[in-house]
């Protein structure tokens, strides 16, 4: 462990001779990436260097008692290793968090995309629930959210809906988020008070900046169209919808939302440059399957991870099987039992990866 724990100093140190560098300020893309980096590392150094300073005094604590002779000095000795042996246990399972290696996309904006599943109407009710329950979940974390696009079937049943979340880490905090979410409840057409499975998808993309991926222009095809579904005024009666598809991946991005057409085309642009960034970075984690968490992994999208069970009032994550009994309150935003259960067992995965031992070891 001090090991890696110097490999980190090296890093930082790294990181100041590349901040100090003139050239340094003229490439914000650089900038933005480094400086996270730095400040990730930053937050960490203080606990770290507690942890060198706790082992170097415990290296001269046990030299004292190996060669001093005074009964009082050997006695204070003891008694500092006796204090430092006592509180190491809690201070090396922080330090083992902190080693673990901070994924660059987590720093990033994150769009969080919802489409409806099986199950008709009910699926694009529940979608839209869902799209309501992210939203509040976000607000409530102090992110920034914006509609990027909607497309309903009819009031209230979202077909497939886009949101962008903008703030630190935002993709971090939600990207185990993303598989099949299951509702089961009496839908409100049902007249014989039968329990229906209904489902949508979620899928969490971290933003990707225009330098990270580079389109050719020739690689598109963009088709204009006019809005559909309701609307103000000037939709469906101009060619303001886009439609971008991706030719190499077939990856295909629609934008009505916006009465212009560039602004549109703009958002859809955003959107597809997400998704090529998401499209490299599961063929990555699938050619390194070192780097997938065997449990809670973003890998699979069409793995069924949540179920909302209204009968019972209760919620169930199937991929750590940990469930409350709060629906309503989760439904308004209250994803936060959810999200710190799967960020420790993601901790715990990356530190049985690592090879050190873990609390259920």
């Amino acid at each position: 462990m001090i090991e890696k724990i110097e490999s980190f100093l090296k890093r930082h140190a790294a990181l100041e001779k590349e901040m100090a560098d003139p050239d340094f300020a003229n490439d914000q893309n650089r900038m933005k990436v480094i400086g996270q980096e730095y400040t990730d590392l930053n937050n960490k150094l203080p606990k770290l260097k507690e942890y060198l300073e706790f082992m170097e005094r415990r290296q001269e604590s046990s030299e004292l008692l190996r060669s001093e002779k005074d009964p009082e000095l050997v006695e204070m000795a003891k008694m500092e290793l006796e204090e430092i042996d006592a509180a190491l246990p809690s201070l090396e399972e922080e330090v083992k968090k902190l080693l673990v290696p901070t994924n660059p996309a987590d720093f990033k904006n994150a769009l969080i995309e919802i489409r409806a599943g099986t199950g008709g109407v009910e699926a694009g009710l529940f979608a839209n629930e869902l799209m309501r329950m992210y939203h509040s979940f976000c607000e409530q974390k102090g992110f920034s959210v914006e509609v990027m696009s909607t497309n309903y079937s009819e009031p209230d049943a979202l077909k497939e809906g886009m949101l962008m979340v903008s703030g630190e880490k935002a993709y971090g905090l939600l990207k185990y988020e993303s598989g099949v979410h299951r509702v089961q409840r009496v839908p409100k057409t049902e007249s014989q008070g039968r329990v229906h499975t209904s489902a949508a998808s979620v899928v969490v993309l971290p933003e990707a900046e225009e330098v990270e991926i580079e389109i050719d222009k020739n690689d598109l095809r963009i088709d204009y169209y006019r809005s559909s579904g309701p609307g103000g005024q000037s939709v469906n009666t101009t060619d303001s919808a886009v439609r971008i598809i991706h030719l190499p991946t077939n990856i295909t991005v629609t934008c009505q939302d916006e009465k212009s057409q560039h602004k549109n085309k703009a958002q859809a642009m955003k959107i597809l440059q997400s998704r090529l960034y998401d499209h490299e970075l599961q063929k990555k984690q699938k050619e390194d399957s070192e780097s997938r968490l065997s449990m809670i992994g973003t890998g699979d999208r069409s793995q069924k991870i949540r179920t909302y069970n209204y009968p019972q009032g209760r919620v169930t994550d199937h991929r750590i099987n940990f469930s409350v009994f709060k629906l309503e309150s989760v439904l308004g935003g209250d994803l936060d039992d959810f999200i710190d259960a799967l960020s420790q067992e993601a901790m715990q995965e990356s530190l049985r990866k690592a090879g050190e031992p873990s609390d259920d070891a």
